[in-house]
């Protein structure tokens, strides 16, 4: 398939730049994929399509405020550091498999993955002044398009100092001006799931900003479990695909753990019948990971590159709860491979995709991050 087969149309003003007054307020387009059948409602509706004895998996990763403004020391002028990961200082003693000789929760010295934005070339040795002076960054590695390592030293403990003075990554396509703090505020609170437990990511699980714990609760008491995995998503997320055919691109690997009592819980309602219910791609993707590389879903933790894109046999996910996503990207790919799942040919998910595409655009839903929702049965 070509990366243009998946190109659609939208209104500028129906991507959301704001989220919904309340979080259950989101609309939701229900997919009956056996026939292409489409349904109205809100995601308060949830628990009507859903049947005691299935299981809801959650993203459970934490957005980290990692998006640092400053300055550089030898020109005074701006820069911006967005913060991905911890990363093994570099030099010779340095492995791959070495782990961070800190954590965030320290107050010396540490090294990270991050991506770099500033007036003029970027050079190892440069210094920067970040976080209204509370973090000194050092490059230390120049990784390409735009990628740096960065030494950071804080007056506090990291963690502390990204609550304080770290500004919530919100994708590119939500609109921010630098003076616009009542809307970073609200991002703060809303741009992260109420199940938010495990901080590292820089991109929220969007499907997940929908729930809140009544909404929970409430599916709890109707008899569906409710289990959570981890996969802290990365820039890649926005990563378009630029090459022509669909098969060349390359997924960006994303950590991701399965706790013991979710992968238990999981393998349960599969023996005992029951359906697993996806909420968002990342756990769609993190789920059929571990399945492609054990032959069930096991314990563990490591790193998914894994690109879904028709045709895709799907091994554990029978549900999937995603929002409405760009054009042409690998999120949409994703979408088009579980709706043509139950089918034999692979176009056939892709075009029923886009055709709930086109009656969400017509009925006016919200799209994107903070937009409304899509429950694909």
């Amino acid at each position: 398939m070509q990366t243009s087969d998946f190109d659609f149309e939208l209104p500028a003003e129906l991507i959301a730049q704001v989220p919904a007054a309340e979080r259950t307020l989101a609309r939701m387009l229900v997919l009956h994929r056996d026939t292409g059948r489409l349904e109205h409602c809100g995601i308060t509706q949830l628990g009507e399509y859903l049947s005691p004895g299935d299981l809801l998996v959650l993203n459970d990763t934490r957005v980290i405020p990692a998006r640092l403004l400053g300055t550089r020391r030898d020109t005074g002028g701006r820069c911006e550091v967005l913060l991905l990961e911890p990363a093994v200082p570099a030099g010779p003693a340095a492995t791959a498999t070495s782990p961070p000789a800190e954590t965030a929760g320290s107050i010396g010295p540490e090294h990270w993955h991050a991506l770099y934005r500033a007036a003029g070339r970027a050079a190892v040795g440069q210094h920067l002044e970040l976080a209204d002076g509370h973090v000194r960054a050092t490059l230390v590695q120049l990784l390409g398009d735009g990628r740096v390592t960065v030494r950071l030293e804080a007056d506090a403990p990291l963690s502390a100092v990204l609550e304080a003075h770290g500004i919530v990554p919100v994708p590119p396509y939500i609109r921010r001006k630098a003076d616009a703090g009542a809307r970073r505020e609200l991002d703060r609170e809303r741009y992260q799931t109420v199940y938010a437990r495990s901080p590292g990511a820089v991109a929220a699980p969007t499907a997940g900003l929908h729930f809140t714990d009544e909404l929970l609760d409430g599916l709890r008491r109707k008899g569906v479990g409710v289990a959570t995995i981890t996969l802290h998503v990365g820039p890649g997320t926005f990563k378009p695909v630029k090459v022509e055919s669909v098969d060349d691109h390359v997924m960006d690997p994303e950590r991701y753990t399965v706790s013991p009592e979710s992968a238990a819980a999981i393998r349960q309602v599969r023996q005992a019948g029951g359906r697993l219910v996806a909420v968002g791609s990342t756990t769609v993707r993190t789920l059929e990971t571990v399945v492609q590389a054990h032959g069930d879903v096991v314990a563990g933790s490591g790193r998914s590159a894994l690109f879904i894109h028709p045709p895709f046999s799907f091994r554990v996910v029978d549900r999937m709860l995603t929002n409405f996503h760009l054009p042409r990207s690998t999120l949409l790919m994703m979408v088009s491979a579980f709706a043509g799942a139950r089918g034999g040919d692979p176009d056939a998910g892709r075009q029923m995709a886009l055709k709930a595409y086109a009656a969400a655009i017509q009925a006016r839903y919200r799209f994107y991050s903070y937009g409304d929702c899509m429950l694909m049965l």
